[in-house]
């Protein structure tokens, strides 16, 4: 190997000797050493600044808790819909039960998956689509457009009538070896249309392999009741709610929400994503009946204006970001200026990109799903403060709520969902035209 592509000394004695007369480099080294990056990078102005009280503060019950699975997602779509119920019924804190679509979705995720790898059969195995539909076919996370496809199917159901077990609370077995049992069924429909069988064939194998999916969740999670009782008492102890239902009649009675009238919106300010354009993403999806995903990609500022519309019509609003950035977790605080990296080391690490780079180069995209419950607003009505809602349990941040600044949102938030009334005609107009298919590894396929 050429000695000239090798680290030169003089670079590294360079560098030693920059270190040694430095002062503040010594202070960092110190503080870095004892405490963490983290810590040592902590700004207390920036964290001192995330007030708890808000110009729009919607109420809300007691904070939920996904405990050691990555449902954010359903947690996050669960408490828009249990907000719906507790401003119904009157009543301060309820909530619906995660480990119901949690079955469901793995179940009709397996199937999606069955069917991808029948469609692909004919693709090599080592190509780079098939390595990623075998990669993590049964992951916890997902988007707003596939929760939807849950509910619409299957409904919801409170907490009690389907209580967390310790699979559905630590999800990390259930995924391990549920995704084993789908990669041993990849193999056998590949090697069956390697053989020449036929359509009917590979639905009978397919069907076989659910058979066992539905009996592995069922082991793991407990059936998905088909009808419950409900009874639902106020702080007063009035009885508020009573009765038998399904889980589609007690969708229907009490969330009272029109699913297919809350859109997804993202902002990729990337140069191959062009504004006020319909995308979907390949393989992704989880009900194969009512199809993939779809987004509009808008500017940060269309994102900023619909979810504040949303929240002044007394509504909490969905939405998926890439949570670790500028993170200060115990402070419950969201703002690229709360963790002053940059300084600590004297590099443009944070500053090296910018939103649209980071997407390109694999640095950023939608890692966790929230709520937003509350928007602070300067004389011009735009937001400087978000009030948001986790799903990390009441000891979590401030009492379970984060604090994200105005930065925070425009370089980190790349999703909200809100009611489609919110956008213009043109932008309503470019949603519903036919979308771009993207890449099944796009970042804009991440999960959160």
């Amino acid at each position: 190997m050429s000695t000239s592509k090798a680290i030169p000394a003089s670079v590294t004695k360079k560098a030693h000797d920059a270190l040694a007369a430095s002062r503040a480099d010594a202070l960092a080294r110190n503080a870095t050493t004892a405490s963490g990056i983290r810590a040592a990078a902590r700004d207390v102005d920036a964290a001192a600044a995330a007030t708890t009280t808000f110009d729009i503060q919607l109420e809300q019950g007691e904070p939920t808790n996904q405990e050691r699975s990555g449902r954010c997602w359903m947690f996050a779509s669960l408490n828009t819909m249990r907000f719906r119920i507790m401003k119904k019924l009157g009543v301060k804190t309820f909530e619906l039960s995660e480990a119901y679509p949690l079955f469901w979705d793995k179940y009709e995720r397996a199937n999606w998956f069955f069917e991808n790898v029948i469609a692909s059969a004919h693709e090599p195995l080592e190509g780079r689509e098939l390595a990623f539909l075998l990669l993590d076919p049964l992951c916890d996370g997902g988007q707003w457009d596939m929760f939807r496809s849950l509910v619409k199917k299957y409904g919801v159901v409170p907490k009690e009538a389907m209580p967390e077990t310790a699979s559905s609370s630590n999800t990390g077995d259930l995924n391990k070896y549920l995704t084993r049992y789908l990669r041993g069924g990849a193999k056998r429909l590949r090697d069956a249309v390697a053989v020449g069988a036929h359509a009917d064939e590979l639905q009978a194998i397919k069907e076989e392999l659910l058979e066992g999916v539905y009996r592995f969740l069922a082991i793991s999670l407990g059936e998905p009741p088909a009808s419950f009782d409900v009874r639902i008492r106020d702080e007063k102890n009035e009885l508020k709610a009573s009765g038998t239902y399904t889980p589609q009649e007690f969708f229907r009675e009490f969330v009272d929400m029109d699913l297919d009238a809350y859109i997804s919106i993202i902002n990729a300010p990337t140069a191959d994503k062009p504004y006020l354009r319909s995308y979907s993403v390949k393989y992704l999806g989880n009900v194969i009946e009512d199809g993939g995903v779809r987004y509009v990609n808008l500017p940060i500022e269309a994102l900023r204006r619909v979810a504040v519309a949303q929240l002044k019509d007394g509504l909490p609003v969905w939405f998926g970001s890439d949570v670790d950035q500028g993170f200060l977790s115990s402070d419950g605080v969201l703002d690229p200026a709360a963790l002053n990296v940059d300084a600590l080391f004297d590099l443009p690490i944070e500053a090296g990109l910018d939103k649209a780079a980071r997407l390109d180069y694999g640095e950023s995209l939608m890692t966790h799903a929230m709520t937003i419950q509350g928007v602070n607003l300067d004389e011009d009505g735009e937001p400087t403060r978000w009030r948001i809602e986790n799903s990390w349990g009441e000891d979590h941040g401030k009492k379970g709520y984060d604090i994200g600044s105005a930065a925070w949102f425009d370089e980190y938030v790349y999703q909200v969902v809100v009611d489609k009334k919110y956008l213009t005609a043109d932008e309503l107009a470019a949603y519903e035209s036919a979308p771009i298919e993207l890449a099944p590894w796009d970042p804009m396929g991440a999960l959160a």
